[in-house]
């Protein structure tokens, strides 16, 4: 991607240090305790700003206003008129896409062109979503009671939406969330990461100036601890969607047993990729390396379990080391940077602390896992990415969510061996095969337990697709038509015609 604008500079124009405050009932306000939490570039471990520590407190204020404008002016907008609203944030995000994007990327480190690849899963969001506010509609059916009674369905919002997100894509998170909550006529207060937590803010005045109602959309920023907490367990929420950790996941599945409020998870994963022996190897290697490196391994469908048949797995090796090896490490603003920083520093020391356990467990370390050196990485949390070999399934780094630019490499010898191998986990996000024989592929897609499987790629998302996890990874979708239904109440209704 060659750079028309100076992303560096816009990214000094937009944080500089300063106080950003949270976006409630339409209006910025502090967190009611005063405090506050640094922002910081992970790149450069820069002061971006800092942002409003929002407590329970504050999440109350919050979905008190969300509530209002629910039972309030939200709910006046007629099916076209929330279409027109999400159209109207789409183009208010489209003119200040690049904006958005350096935002993203100097909050969280993913690199520039990566943000700004997002476009269709942002913007295309928005517009999928708007066409489908139109097209809400129940069912009339024919009851066995009575001739003489009329029977139909209505579809109407749940209400309330509180929706937590992670720091690996606010942008796109947040329109995840928001999108189809704005098409069926709920009002949100979403939670971001406090890692992360700028772009969010800047989206929420962009909904603001298209046109959406104060109240409608209300951003709390503050801990997963303490405002999180609030906003899964809140009595006056009707839905949770959260993205994240399966153990955050869980403990948001038990707030919300309290108030029977519906919940949607989407979780970690340890996703299988499987090289059967006849695969396009020059084809496999670049898209099998940025299945986990493509956000230096902080995304939830990382294809890190790379399983490789036998007869290929010295070539395979060796041409994936050497695609790691050329791989541009650096800050995500900088023009050709491929593989970002990690979050924080916490987080680049449990990498390193996996690295160490493969180590210690017998696996072959191929290339990477070092801090690389030089004026550029100074006070960023870099890490080189990581290819192990002679890796076994018992193995710590072969069965734990890393969230780093790790690989781990299996050998198989049969179809039948590594397809029980893939599955014998307790995640099931999502999976990968390559392969030129499409019997294989069918068979082979079928039987693996994944709420997504790429065939001959990874990593393709769209907002027309359905996306979501199996077993630890979530229950739920996010995208398509079906997750609609998770904001929708089904209501039947009877009339007695004589």
């Amino acid at each position: 991607m060659t750079l028309t604008i100076d992303p560096h500079q816009i990214a000094q124009d937009l944080y500089h240090g300063q106080f950003c405050p949270m976006f409630i009932d339409g209006k910025d306000v502090p967190a009611l305790s005063g405090e506050v939490l640094n922002v910081v570039d992970p790149a450069s471990g820069r002061a971006l700003a800092t942002v409003p520590r929002g407590g329970p407190e504050d999440v109350d204020a919050a979905v008190a206003a969300a509530r209002r404008a629910f039972e309030g002016a939200w709910s006046k907008f007629t099916p076209y008129d929330r279409q027109e609203v999400l159209l109207r944030i789409a183009d208010v995000m489209e003119r200040d896409w690049e904006k958005l994007c350096v935002s993203d990327t100097a909050d969280m480190g993913l690199p520039l062109a990566r943000t700004m690849g997002n476009k269709r899963r942002v913007i295309g969001m928005l517009r999928f979503y708007a066409g489908q506010a139109v097209a809400l509609h129940g069912d009339v059916i024919e009851n066995s009671v009575s001739q003489s009674m009329f029977s139909f369905t209505t579809r109407e919002p749940v209400g309330v939406v509180g929706a937590i997100i992670p720091w690996n894509a606010p942008t796109a998170a947040s329109i995840w969330k928001i999108a189809p909550a704005l098409a069926t006529g709920c009002t949100v207060v979403l939670k971001p990461s406090e890692d992360a937590p700028l772009t969010p803010l800047m989206i929420a005045k962009l909904m603001q100036e298209a046109g959406v109602p104060d109240g409608v959309v209300n951003v709390v920023t503050g801990t997963g601890r303490e405002a999180g907490a609030r906003l899964a367990e809140h009595e006056d929420v009707n839905k949770v969607v959260f993205t994240g950790s399966t153990a955050t996941g869980k403990t948001i599945a038990r707030a919300g047993v309290e108030n029977l409020k519906r919940i949607t998870l989407e979780l970690g994963g340890k996703s299988p990729l499987i090289i059967c022996k006849d695969a396009d190897i020059d084809k496999a290697v670049p898209v099998a390396a940025m299945a986990v490196y493509a956000h230096s391994g902080q995304i939830c469908i990382a294809g890190s379990r790379l399983f490789v048949a036998r007869e290929i797995q010295d070539e395979f090796i060796e041409k994936l080391a050497a695609f790691a090896r050329g791989l541009k490490i650096g800050h995500g603003l900088d023009e050709g940077t491929d593989l970002g920083p990690l979050i924080n520093r916490v987080q680049a020391e449990k990498v390193e602390s996996y690295i160490a356990a493969g180590k210690a467990e017998g696996a072959r370390l191929v290339t990477g896992g070092a801090r690389p050196e030089g004026e550029s990485y100074e006070g960023g949390n870099f890490l080189e990415p990581v290819i192990f070999a002679d890796v076994t399934d018992d193995m710590t780094i072969a069965r734990e969510e890393i969230f780093g630019p790790v690989i781990s490499v299996l050998p198989f010898d049969t179809m039948e061996e590594v397809i029980a191998r893939a599955n014998a986990t307790p995640y099931g996000l999502a999976a990968g095969i390559f392969t030129r024989d499409l019997s294989t592929a069918h068979r082979t897609v079928k039987r693996l337990k994944a709420g997504s499987v790429w065939v001959n790629m990874y990593h393709a998302i769209d907002p027309a697709v359905p996306f979501g996890g199996l077993k630890m990874s979530g229950y739920g979708k996010e995208g398509g038509v079906e997750h609609l239904q998770a904001y929708l109440d089904t209501k039947a209704v009877w009339i007695q015609t004589e």
